[in-house]
């Protein structure tokens, strides 16, 4: 039979059986496990101020973890998990957040989370392999390891648009404080605009170079301005407590903007007028994210954003991250990277294996002097597999062994959206990266718990 339309809905909200709710299920035990986790979470969520047992009902340290966990499992912004919390009675139940109860608005989950910072989420995934430990899920005897690049939420950079970006961010300021404050400028705004467009569009070294000259001119007038108005801005008498905010905030940000702008200028001037080779340690990116870092990949795909570390064990959970700085050699990380992990796993593994890149006669005997037995790389140029393992046999299945950890960063990256972090700051890039993969290590245990 099938009618039109219900005549009658129903007033229970039916369950389901979903692979996802079952999933959500079990990793709500895994988190019920860990009541540290909680304890970890509150302390930074009280550490920035104001009062814990009195005021408005805040979301609690449970909700926080949970709904971190909940936004990098479903790869979602907040304004998807808040639709997620209002339209979704399993994710709701998932972060304990009560049917009655009004679901936190993007805005409230985005200033609960990004007060965790990337201790406390690493120290809670800690939390996660000591449980998965005790419940034999990892073993800790085998680890692999390798690097990959992480994106910066930037667009992709060049002299031109950088010098544009200053103009226009200082613009933006400046034109803040005239309507609040009454101080005066003139833009030029639209000229470097016209000026960074015709540098795309010139058909000659010549004709860009000119237009470069003009740009640099545009932009370094533009700087002069906005130190005035900055000089200006200390002069203001502010009536109250908000406008002596205001005029502190709009100061900094705009001493901040004219220290990067000055290192654009700098670095447009060696590179297009001079030049010069500019050392990727010395160039910048972006203004907006200027902790992004060059990484070049296989000496042929470049990116910005950061090189981050990861070692695996063989159930698949991500025992250890570190997010670097710069781009040092895959050769250089090795010995550290099992040190890491040794303390997390709290011994030594018995195998590790790691990509060619690593290898190195003094990485073989670094890592088996921490107690190490059997130390494999996937290339071993000039090193003899009887010094790196016992055999030829289990040189092949630690090869084999470290391809998984391939699987791994694709999964990181595809279901956890750690393929690009859209948080502001080197300190939220870290606390992005270990949030995605202690959402990814509590699903993962879940999925061997449910096998």
């Amino acid at each position: 039979m099938r009618r039109k339309v219900a005549e009658q809905l129903g007033l229970v909200t039916a369950t389901t059986d979903h692979v996802r709710a079952r999933e959500l299920t079990a990793m709500s035990g895994v988190l019920d496990a860990l009541p540290r986790g909680i304890d970890l979470v509150h302390r930074d969520l009280v550490s920035v101020g104001g009062k814990v047992d009195t005021g408005r009902e805040a979301m609690t340290a449970e909700q926080v973890l949970r709904a971190m966990v909940a936004k990098q499992r479903f790869g979602c912004s907040y304004e998807g998990l808040a639709f997620l919390l209002a339209d979704s009675s399993s994710v709701r139940a998932f972060c304990r957040i009560p049917l009655s109860a009004s679901p936190p608005t993007k805005s409230t989950l985005q200033r609960n989370i990004k007060r965790v910072n990337a201790t406390t989420w690493e120290e809670v995934n800690h939390l996660v392999i000591g449980y998965a430990q005790d419940k034999k899920i990892e073993t800790g005897r085998k680890t692999r390891s390798d690097c990959t690049v992480v994106e910066s939420n930037i667009h992709e950079p060049s002299d031109s648009s950088l010098l544009w970006d200053c103009v226009r961010v200082l613009v933006r300021l400046m034109t803040r404080a005239k309507e609040t404050f009454g101080t005066s400028f003139n833009s030029r705004r639209r000229r470097a605009k016209r000026r960074a467009i015709g540098i795309l569009n010139a058909k000659s070294k010549e004709q860009r170079t000119v237009l470069y000259r003009d740009l640099l001119k545009v932009t370094e007038e533009t700087m002069a301005q906005a130190e005035h108005v900055r000089e200006a801005l200390q002069n203001v008498a502010c009536s109250d407590l908000k406008e002596a905010l205001l005029v502190q905030a709009i100061e900094q940000e705009m001493k901040e903007v004219l220290g990067l702008a000055e290192r654009v200028v700098e670095q447009t001037k060696r590179r297009v007028l001079r030049r010069e080779s500019v050392p990727a340690t010395e160039k910048i990116v972006s203004i907006f994210e200027p902790h992004t870092d060059i990484i070049i990949k296989d000496r042929r795909d470049t990116f910005y954003g950061h090189k981050i570390c990861l070692t695996t064990g063989a159930s698949g959970l991500v025992l250890d991250v570190v997010v670097e700085r710069g781009n040092p050699a895959d050769s250089t990380l090795a010995h550290r990277m099992v040190e890491r992990v040794a303390v997390v796993l709290g011994k030594i593994p018995k195998q590790v294996s790691f990509d060619g890149g690593f290898s190195s006669k003094a990485n073989v005997q670094d890592i088996k002097a921490t107690g190490v037995e059997d130390v494999a790389f996937s290339k071993h140029v000039g090193l003899d597999i009887a010094d790196m393992v016992k055999s030829k046999g289990v040189f092949r299945k630690l090869r084999n062994f470290r391809a998984g950890i391939e699987a791994s960063i694709s999964f990181l990256k595809r279901t956890f959206r750690l393929s690009r972090c859209n948080w502001s700051g080197f300190d939220s890039f870290s606390a992005y990266a270990w949030g995605s993969v202690l959402s990814c290590n509590v699903l993962v245990v879940a999925r061997h718990l449910l096998a």
